[in-house]
């Protein structure tokens, strides 16, 4: 595929004759979903004489009927060419430059942030959960593939469509933060947070803007994620740090260091235990899911199959520091694959297949 940009527009040969023209109208960075409303887009048909490098549109006609179907990691390039292009032509006081910019851990707490703090603020949600999946160079764009391939092929969160283009997304909206406007960084004792947390400061170094810490568990008194309080209660929290110092420059480092060790780790799951994160094994949560089967066919008057949902519903209270769920139900399908539990449905979701132990 080839490309060229003639801002605001950016041409695409996706076929030998074909160039499809996309106009640039917002300085907002877009996902694959956002490509499909035609009225950013053009066909042009590429004569013959013409070389696609001295194309120009507005010296041809735009063709009336077409349309073009591409596969998903083509459509997740397209959209890279068109954000990179956003993000070249944003000049600087077009960049983030409110009050206070505010970055969480999950797209969920984001939202709560939010609806708690007055204007003019910028808050960015990370569209991922650092407690599962690989961690390996994920400051690196190998690192970043390496870890939306395991995602592709283990998690069932129907997200695998635009996951990769919010992830880099995300990484352009911190890059894009104006080093004269402080940040503060919302976290919770718990391995996602936490992870979130080292790679934020990572990504952060070379900025100079004072950042400041809110530990939401140890301001709230109450052990749950960030995503799990209330707007009132974030709003309170942001109230009481107030007069609450910046990160130096050492602490900055320790925290970026962290990073540096975790990044060169391998484990797929990890906790939250001692005030540190620890890796685990994948499997560490087996030997509950397969407990909890075995108590709800006790209270079955015969054994039956049970909704994976209705499993999962089961586990969450009994778990103090919950990964994901769809974590979870990936380990209830290797117990499937590796034949501890007999399948019925297909599992392609939570709710699409039932289990039950193989007698």
């Amino acid at each position: 595929m080839e490309s060229k940009v003639k801002y605001p527009y950016i041409y695409f040969l996706l076929e030998s004759n074909m160039v499809f023209v996309y106009r640039i109208k917002t300085h907002n960075y877009l996902n694959a979903s956002d490509l499909i409303d035609r009225s950013e887009w053009e066909a042009y048909e590429l004569q013959h004489h013409v070389q696609f490098e001295a194309f120009n549109h507005e010296e041809s006609k735009a063709i009336d009927e077409w349309g073009f179907w591409l596969e998903q990691h083509k459509l997740s390039d397209i959209v890279e060419i068109i954000n990179d292009c956003i993000q070249k032509h944003c000049s600087v006081d077009q960049r983030i430059t409110t009050q206070a910019v505010h970055i969480v851990s999950s797209e969920s707490a984001a939202g709560s942030v939010r609806v708690a703090l007055a204007p003019p603020k910028h808050v960015i949600g990370f569209p991922d959960c650092f407690s599962i999946g690989p961690l390996w160079k994920l400051e690196e764009k190998r690192g970043q593939t390496f870890r939306n391939n395991w995602l592709f092929e283990n998690i069932n969160d129907e997200q695998e469509d635009v996951y990769q283009n919010k992830f880099t997304n995300t990484l352009r909206e911190i890059e894009d933060i104006s080093n004269h406007v402080p940040i503060y960084i919302w976290y919770g004792n718990n391995a996602d947070e936490q992870c979130g947390l080292r790679f934020f400061l990572y990504l952060l170094r070379n900025k100079s803007n004072e950042i400041f810490l809110i530990n939401t568990t140890e301001q709230s008194k109450v052990n749950c994620a960030t995503s799990h309080l209330s707007s009132q209660q974030l709003a309170q929290l942001f109230m009481n740090i107030e007069e609450k110092k910046p990160l130096t420059i050492q602490d900055r480092r320790i925290f970026q260091n962290e990073w540096e060790t975790l990044s060169q780790t391998n484990d797929i799951l990890r906790l939250w235990i001692n005030n540190g994160i620890k890796g685990v094994p994948e499997n560490y949560f087996d030997p509950l899911i397969i407990e909890t089967i075995e108590r709800l066919h006790s209270e079955q008057a015969t054994t039956d199959f049970i909704k994976t949902g209705a499993v999962i519903a089961e586990l969450l209270p009994l778990i103090e520091e919950l990964p994901s769920v769809f974590f979870l139900e990936s380990r209830i399908r290797f117990l499937v694959y590796s034949g501890v539990l007999a399948l019925k449905g297909i599992p392609k979701s939570i709710r699409h297949y039932s289990v039950k132990l193989r007698e």
